[in-house]
């Protein structure tokens, strides 16, 4: 894969701007890279926003069990779900009004980081958030 899903200027805005980090995937399981990724983004600031089918309090903040049930404005989607699920929750993100999709490390799906670009939405993939941070130290 290119690196058309990891342009620098994307990432470096979206650490350093996007406050509100809705994570696909994130239970209360500590240990977990959702987990870990999430309270990371949270010392340093940003607000997460579990979402999983159980909608259990994750960090000390209320679960949701799906996209369409946040009531915030979300301002990236974090989709840490095997790649072969990936698409549904970029499509609900879309559907969200979500501002950007990021996809971690090892989660692929083209097909969906085009639609989520053809719907307007900034698209990170393959990329960790906690190693993008410690390369660019946003503010």
């Amino acid at each position: 894969m290119d690196n058309r899903y990891a342009d620098e200027k994307v990432i470096q805005r979206l650490l350093g701007q996007a406050q509100t980090w809705a994570f696909v995937g994130l239970g209360n399981h500590p240990g977990r890279t959702a987990y870990d990724q999430a309270r990371l983004l949270q010392s340093r600031g940003r607000r997460i926003i579990p979402v999983h089918p159980a909608a259990e309090t994750v960090l000390g903040e209320p679960g949701y069990a799906s996209l369409s049930d946040v009531p915030a404005k979300v301002d990236v989607v974090a989709v840490y779900r095997r790649s072969e699920y990936a698409g549904k929750a970029v499509d609900e993100a879309i559907a969200a009004g979500a501002g950007a999709v990021w996809l971690p490390l090892d989660v692929v799906d083209v097909a969906a980081a085009e639609r989520a670009r053809d719907a307007g939405l900034d698209v990170v993939m393959n990329r960790c958030p906690g190693v993008e941070w410690a390369l660019r130290r946003p503010s």
